[in-house]
């Protein structure tokens, strides 16, 4: 069952979506009422919204004072425990992500895989919104974020390539098979097979925009 996220009226504010894939997060924000600028050092052809190709950090040091949110998912490869495991090495960039970010002064989000080295962040799972997946993202937010319930994991994952059967949760890496299913699950019709296992569910970064938005309208 797709889980339906409803959309919000524009409310005039941008956020810029830095390392964007195919734009996951960014309609998270879309249906919270915001407009999406996407940047990726990839082609990203399906992403929905606006997009420029080019550095994410040498985007957001030229540009991120135009925006009035900033939303980073820098690449996750590093701190993944498939990755530890295969000895592989990747750069570090939420160091110097955050400096940057804090040298500019906007509100922002930083999003990553559990074991990233984010602070003090809130950890957001499928479960907590209905979805057919577990899927733990965090996020280090400059504003307050309520912390969810987070239900019992009582279904299983299926297993890596065979088909998901009734009472399991889709596990969406790797060569995952049935796309049209995940894409369901993940409430992104629009992306491949690549962007699904790259992607946060919209209704992540939905709920984290309300925050923001609940915070901006408390500061007023």
């Amino acid at each position: 069952m797709t889980h339906q996220l409803p959309a919000r009226t524009a409310n005039g504010l941008r956020v810029l979506d830095l390392f964007c894939c195919q734009g996951g997060a960014g309609m998270g924000y879309r249906l919270a009422g915001f407009n999406v600028t996407g940047i990726d050092t990839a082609p990203q052809p399906r992403y929905p919204f606006a997009f420029h190709q080019a550095d994410a950090l040498a985007y957001l040091a030229e540009h991120g004072t135009e925006f009035d949110l900033i939303h980073a998912s820098p690449p996750c490869q590093r701190y993944t425990n498939a990755q530890k495991i295969r000895g592989n090495d990747h750069p570090d960039l939420v160091e110097p992500l955050r400096k940057l970010l804090a040298a500019i002064g906007r509100p922002y989000v930083i999003e990553n895989v559990p074991g990233a080295p984010l602070l003090d962040p809130v950890e957001l799972c499928g479960t907590m919104f209905g979805l057919r997946t577990y899927r733990h993202r965090l996020f280090e937010t400059s504003f307050p974020v309520a912390h969810l319930h987070h239900p019992r994991h009582l279904a299983p994952n299926a297993k890596m390539g065979r088909p998901v059967h009734d009472g399991e949760f889709m596990h969406i890496v790797g060569n995952f098979s049935n796309v049209p299913l995940a894409r369901d699950v993940m409430g992104m019709p629009w992306a491949s097979r690549d962007g699904l296992r790259e992607a946060i569910p919209p209704a992540y970064t939905a709920h984290i925009a309300h925050a923001f938005l609940t915070s901006t309208e408390v500061a007023a």
